[in-house]
């Protein structure tokens, strides 16, 4: 886990899990599992700068496509990853109890 923090308290943070399993050829086993920035810091580049981090501790840990998973009716979301470098590499279903909801699988390749 990387936090975003200031004098006030946490700003955002994201987080890596290792030996998670994607179900898409060609993903390694990390996934980008969260990255969240509260509302009131949105627009500062605070995700952007997250995200950097997660990419780089993949990078040097040698791992050549993390991946994550972004609810398909995310737009914002999904343009984001996209913007910074990720891919469409599949979909899968997000289920909670007895619903199903559609993810989009996102990855980005890394020279390590």
């Amino acid at each position: 886990v990387f936090v975003s923090d200031n004098v006030e308290g946490i700003d955002g943070f994201v987080r890596i899990t290792h030996a998670s399993d994607c179900q898409i050829a060609g993903c390694s086993d990390t996934e980008i599992t969260t990255l969240y920035v509260q509302t009131r810091h949105q627009g500062k580049q605070i995700g952007k700068q997250l995200l950097v981090r997660a990419i780089d501790h993949c990078r040097s840990h040698g791992i050549r496509q993390p991946w994550l998973a972004v609810n398909s009716e995310n737009v914002k979301a999904i343009d984001f990853y996209l913007a910074n470098g990720f891919e469409n590499v599949g979909q899968t279903h997000f289920k909670i109890q007895d619903q199903s909801y559609l993810n989009e699988i996102l990855a980005i390749k890394l020279e390590v």
